[in-house]
């Protein structure tokens, strides 16, 4: 398909977010964000955010004109060809892939079966990824109800191992998520925890196309966010943000809650944190998504887009 909007030069942008991976050199740099020396982040969301819109197109061109400069859909889900005529339609790239099975269908079950599905899931939804022009695919490895931790380690290192050379042919990252699933922190544990597990986890696949889009909301009822940016580091390639009230032990906008947001913007500007932060709130209609790429700005201390 022929289109207006060239999606080899949106790899060469998004590629930023890689941090020091492979793909980084292809990146151009960016302007400054202000004067908070919070390297370049910007903006994306998830397609499920945008509540208004009849058709594909019509949601990406509300989620450009609140000020997002990408999206985040779902694979499995839409076709390619839909996906690459919103995407023409719009003007609005997709930055990457949120592997839409992970939760059901899991990467450390103790069916062999359906571990065999979850690696199959995740080839595809880095194939459709290269496809569609983005660089990531986000990914639940598991859930802590599998078994004990050992066990859960073994089998999805074992399965996502299998799908890092078609990561590495396309140049997609595997961008492992932080979320409350009950592996590699501690659910009945306190405030204190750090992120030494996650940053094991990672290193012992060994691979640049391994890395994390790290949550700046989910684990603040578990640790620091400033804490956990540092501790992983490079290992960042992209990340999620929403609002979590400790006070309250209850999700909350990103503007009312109690995250030490200068920690965050802090700890970002001491890694070099550049690229791409996708909201992952509950979302709206137009006026809804510019109020979150508002406080997103306020938050991360960005000049809003023009």
């Amino acid at each position: 398909m022929k289109t207006q909007f060239d999606r080899r030069d949106f790899a060469k942008i998004s590629a930023a977010s890689v941090g020091t991976f492979a793909l980084a050199t292809l990146a151009p740099p960016l302007a400054m964000a202000d004067e908070t020396n919070v390297l370049p982040i910007r903006k994306t969301l998830k397609l499920n955010m945008v509540r208004s819109g009849k058709t594909l197109a019509e949601k990406f061109a509300i989620a450009k004109q609140a000020g997002f400069e990408a999206i985040e859909v779902d694979s499995p889900g839409y076709s390619t060809e839909e996906l690459l005529q919103a995407i023409d339609e719009s003007q609005l790239p997709i930055d990457g892939t949120v592997c839409s099975t992970h939760w059901n269908v899991r990467h450390t079950d103790a069916d062999p079966a359906v571990r065999r599905q979850a690696l199959a899931d995740l080839l595809f939804a880095i194939e459709q990824t290269h496809k569609i022009g983005g660089n990531t695919t986000l990914l639940v490895v598991g859930h802590g109800k599998d078994g004990d931790e050992a066990t859960l380690q073994a089998r999805s290192k074992e399965n996502i191992r299998q799908a890092i050379p078609m990561a590495a042919k396309y140049g997609i990252v595997i961008a492992i998520e932080n979320v409350w699933n009950n592996f590699l922190y501690d659910p009945n544990g306190d405030g204190n925890q750090s992120a030494d597990s996650l940053a094991k986890y990672v290193d012992e696949f060994e691979s640049p196309w391994v890395g994390m889009q790290y949550d700046i909301g989910n684990h603040w009822k578990f640790g620091n966010p400033g804490e956990w940016i540092k501790t992983l580091g490079k290992r960042i390639v992209k990340l999620d943000i929403k609002g979590f009230s400790r006070a309250n032990d209850s999700w909350e906008r990103i503007s009312e809650c109690d995250l030490p947001w200068q920690d965050v913007r802090k700890a970002l500007a001491a890694i070099r944190f550049t690229g791409w932060c996708a909201a992952e709130v509950s979302g709206g209609d137009l006026e809804e998504l510019k109020r979150v790429a508002m406080e997103m700005d306020a938050a991360l201390g960005l000049k809003p887009n023009a």
